[in-house]
């Protein structure tokens, strides 16, 4: 599914709330809080969608504290954006050196495709190993640092049953859980844009 069908809908937010929505009432699942989107070129997808008025992305790139893909680990390397759009965040993704994850989502036109579903939850492993004891395996097991921030996330192998990737995400700031605020990302985003850097892991 590419990120426009979604945004063509006449209602956005009925159209994400659609998404697995079967699987996510069978395990209980919160709110779809994140659609992960990979594009061949995160900067030039964050250029597109700025003209169709969603943005300014807040744009990072790095090494991800740990990588653990299919119970191995690796050291891998990219770099994604985040945006909110009507209540919803928007996460681009490019894909990674030293891990093919993402490769095979890329759609040769440019246009983003929906890869994942993130849910905002306060324990990501509890809800990976409640997952994962009814069958449906951890992909990858991460965690992004920076500074006092650190995210973590779990992507379970759920395309067979729920039809898309769902990943389990956990921010905390000095150890408090948050939720990144939309303006909070927005301004970043719009300050990058304006002097031309980016944050780095």
């Amino acid at each position: 599914m590419f990120l426009e069908e979604l945004l063509q809908s006449p209602d956005f937010g009925a159209a994400v709330g659609n998404l697995a929505r079967a699987f996510r009432e069978q395990w209980g699942l919160p709110e779809v809080h994140q659609l992960g989107l990979v594009v061949p070129d995160v900067e030039n997808a964050a250029d597109a969608l700025i003209k169709q008025n969603i943005g300014p992305f807040f744009i990072a790139l790095g090494t991800p504290r740990l990588w653990r893909e299919r119970g191995q680990e690796r050291r891998v390397r990219g770099k994604m954006a985040l945006a909110r759009y009507r209540g919803v965040e928007l996460e681009l993704l490019e894909p990674l050196e030293g891990s093919d994850f993402y490769t095979g989502s890329v759609d040769p036109e440019g246009r983003p495709v929906l890869h994942h579903i993130g849910f905002f939850v306060a324990d990501v492993d509890a809800w990976a190993d409640h997952l994962a004891r009814a069958g449906y395996p951890v992909w990858v097991r991460g965690q992004l640092g920076l500074g006092p921030l650190r995210t973590d996330f779990a992507y379970m192998d759920t395309v067979g049953e729920a039809g898309v990737i769902v990943e389990f995400i956990c921010w905390r700031i000095f150890g408090l859980r948050f939720v990144p605020p939309g303006p909070v990302l927005k301004a970043i985003g719009a300050l990058e844009r304006r002097l031309g850097f980016r944050l780095r892991a």
